[in-house]
């Protein structure tokens, strides 16, 4: 009986397991690269290799959620922003130069962070706006 309840609390609270430790960037991403890594699979990329691309995208993931966590307040979906985030991360992936002397999760964090700015802002522009055909208001009797 205490191990069907258990079972059962645990199908019930599984959602909010994977939600927190999503946010919390325990278990969800993997791990950063460290300098060498993160050298090795830019020149890769650079000479054309899709899958380096893939693990640079991959492994800085966890950026993206912590750069996300700054505009939870915003209005926007999480889920919206991972995504809005995770486009700006392979901008920026695909402009990096190593040769400036920065380091990609530096540089890639401020076109994530500009890619989220740049979809707030254009959402600010267009929330006010109203069809001609739409009432301006209603009076006492309930006319438009």
């Amino acid at each position: 009986m205490l191990a069907q309840l258990l079972f059962s609390l645990g199908g019930v609270l599984e959602p909010f397991l994977i939600f927190s430790g999503y946010i919390s960037n325990t278990t969800s991403f993997p791990s950063p690269l460290n300098k060498e890594e993160e050298e090795y699979y830019l020149k890769l990329y650079k000479q054309g290799d899709e899958r380096a691309r893939n693990i640079l995208i991959e492994r800085n993931l966890r950026l993206v959620a912590h750069i996300v966590k700054k505009y939870h307040n915003t209005g926007k979906d999480i889920d919206d922003l991972i995504s809005i985030g995770t486009i700006g991360l392979i901008k920026g992936i695909s402009t990096f130069d190593m040769d400036k002397g920065t380091r990609l999760a530096t540089y890639a964090a401020r076109c994530i962070e500009n890619e989220i700015l740049m979809v707030i802002r254009a959402n600010k522009k267009s929330r006010g706006d109203m069809s001609l055909q739409e009432p301006i208001g209603i009076d006492k009797e309930g006319n438009e």
